[in-house]
């Protein structure tokens, strides 16, 4: 995943914990889900003051960083607030509207992660780059497929010359 989005989450669980956000827990959404993100943040207050509190530290911190929430639901009721940054979600739940939704559960293909492997290098897909020191042995004898067949007739048909009309 992006590096930039990677720490942007480090920045929001950081944030949950400095308002004592409660079993925060880290979701790395499977690429095969119909995920629409590829994160999601959860974590849970205590009452809905606490639960404003999480929300507010996270929007605070990711402007100053220059990322902007593309949409904020529920932050008036604050039972569950969503704050949808688009590569990843943050879930700020009261502690009955967790257990009620149970989105761990929900999404259990998505990889559970903690703060330490959003901070480790994200892997890479390995690249294999083939050796071009042997050439390959030419056949004895070639084959044209059907395609260059093709090819070479609309090619001598170009080529033909056509007799002229009598005018």
């Amino acid at each position: 995943m992006n590096p930039q989005t990677r720490s942007q989450v480090v920045s929001v669980v950081q944030a949950c914990e400095e308002k004592k956000g409660e079993e925060i827990s880290i979701l790395e959404m499977d690429k095969n889900s119909s995920a629409f993100t590829d994160y999601f943040v959860i974590c849970s207050g205590k009452n809905p003051r606490q639960i404003q509190a999480i929300a507010d530290e996270v929007e605070l911190r990711l402007k100053k960083e220059g990322v902007r929430a593309n949409q904020v639901e529920g932050y008036n009721q604050a039972d569950w607030i969503l704050i949808d940054y688009v590569d990843f979600v943050v879930h700020v739940f009261s502690e009955a509207s967790r257990k009620f939704y149970d989105l761990e559960r929900l999404w259990k293909s998505a990889r559970k992660l903690t703060l330490d492997d959003l901070k480790k290098p994200a892997k890479r897909a390995k690249v294999t780059i083939k050796s071009a020191t042997k050439p390959r042995a030419k056949t004895a004898t070639r084959r044209a497929s059907p395609a260059s067949k093709s090819a070479r007739t609309r090619n001598s048909a170009r080529t033909t010359t056509r007799p002229r009309k009598a005018s």
